[in-house]
């Protein structure tokens, strides 16, 4: 059966202190939107139409940056979770199967569960994500007998003896789509904030004489962010289940609680990872590769057997064959290293090409932008770079060819060529004595003033 998404993506998030809209604060190096979208995508919806509010235009950008072909919908006025998904109705006109509402401030709902959710549509119209709190606090309330749901209460409308209640609404819900819209279409907002409910339509599908039920999950599944400490707590959950999938996929993890992961990062099994490495979004990892401690990567591939660091750092293009060394404090961006190259140490490697088996002596520079362009640099196979050797790009070394130390290479060099470009040394006997003489002289007379 075809699945819809409707992910809610409207407020502002007050609390959050902040002027970026909540759902495009950041966890795992992504913006919250995208957790949720991520979760969504496991079900394989035909359609995804994000509800926008506050900062459309910015939430709208993240939104198509996962999905080009999500929909966008836009909430002009925040009056409740029902009138949201009401928004949405234009966007889903004619569209047969079931409906799943998420929240995109509600990173971490798994797949799986919304997978039981789907499977608990076979036996109720309506199905309820509900959760056990430790403190049930302001959430609202699941009056269930059994999977039986009788309806939801929200915190302001509910009585004592409903607050006692810790079976929580987690928000996400799933119902057939035209069914969905038809009840949310008939909400009020007569409660205690005014506002549509989208809760209330499990009151409204019992009054129909249909079925309603809840599924459950771990609370950890339904952590929300509406604080900046909320935020870190969520961060925090994260990585530790990052770190946990990662040892128990085979991945060495030499200081577990340093090494910090993006919402996408794939590391193959038995990669060392060392301390204090972090992942940046767009990495892959192969398997048996190795990164040293303090290393920062982004949007890089690394290739079974290449080892990075300690001290590196690759940014968005850089490409790492097999068996490719890049020591400490190198830098590499959208540079392309083929197999066996060796940058030891202190260099930048950036919008360059490097042939198989060459070596980058320390020091190395591609020296690629004049100020307006970036230029490339490429080096051919199995050449040696003399270390503090500046490559003023465009320019091309062929294979086998060899510059010296502290040239600056300005011309192309033939493939087996040596190329020195520094200037011819002066050496003047015994000037350095009456140089210090002179300087410290001039030295004593200042102390004097």
């Amino acid at each position: 059966m075809p699945v819809s998404l409707v992910i809610l993506a409207a407020g502002q998030g007050t609390r959050m202190n902040s002027d970026l809209p909540k759902v495009l604060h950041r966890v795992a190096g992504a913006p919250l939107l995208h957790h949720a979208m991520q979760a969504g995508a496991a079900l394989s919806p035909e359609r995804v139409v994000v509800v926008a509010g506050h900062g459309a235009e910015a939430v709208s950008k993240a939104a198509r940056a996962w999905d080009e072909a999500c929909g966008i919908v836009v909430q002009a006025e925040q009056l409740g979770t029902g009138h949201a998904v009401a928004q949405a109705a234009p966007a889903l006109a004619g569209v047969s199967g079931d409906c799943v509402v998420l929240y995109g401030d509600t990173p971490f709902i798994r797949p799986e569960t919304l997978e039981a959710m789907l499977e608990a549509r076979a036996r109720h119209a309506v199905v309820v994500l509900g959760f056990e709190a430790r403190d049930p606090g302001r959430y609202g309330r699941l009056i269930a007998q059994g999977e039986a749901l009788e309806r939801i209460v929200e915190f302001k409308d509910a009585t004592e003896a409903q607050r006692a209640i810790t079976l929580c609404n987690s928000g996400v819900i799933c119902a057939d789509t035209a069914l969905l819209l038809d009840l949310v279409g008939t909400l009020g907002n007569d409660n205690a904030a005014g506002e549509y409910y989208l809760t209330d339509v499990v009151e409204l599908a019992r009054r129909r004489g249909l079925s309603a039920g809840v599924v459950t999950c771990d609370e950890a599944e339904t952590l929300g962010v509406n604080t900046r400490a909320q935020l870190a707590e969520a961060e925090a959950a994260f990585q530790a289940r990052a770190r946990a999938e990662a040892l128990d996929n085979g991945v060495t993890l030499t200081a577990p609680e340093t090494v910090f992961f993006a919402l996408d990062t794939v590391v193959g099994r038995d990669a060392i990872i060392g301390p204090n490495v972090v992942f940046g979004p767009g990495v892959t990892i192969e398997s048996g590769a190795e990164i040293r401690a303090f290393c920062h990567l982004e949007g890089c591939h690394v290739s079974r057997g290449a080892d990075v660091g300690p001290f590196a750092r690759l940014r968005p293009g850089a490409e790492l064959a097999e068996d490719v060394h890049v020591g400490n404090f190198v830098e590499i961006k959208n540079a392309i290293l083929e197999e066996g190259v060796k940058v030891g140490h202190l260099s930048y490697l950036g919008d360059a090409d490097v042939g198989e088996g060459t070596n980058i002596g320390a020091g190395t520079v591609t020296c690629n932008y004049d100020g307006v362009m970036k230029h490339r640099t490429r080096i051919g196979k199995r050449a040696f770079i003399g270390s503090d050797t500046m490559l003023v790009a465009p320019v091309t070394v062929g294979d086998g060819a060899l510059t010296g130390s502290g040239s600056v290479i300005t011309a192309d060099v033939p493939a087996g060529a040596v190329a020195l470009g520094r200037a011819r040394q002066v050496v003047k006997p015994g000037l350095a004595q009456k140089l210090f003489e002179t300087l410290r002289a001039l030295k004593a007379a200042q102390n004097k003033d």
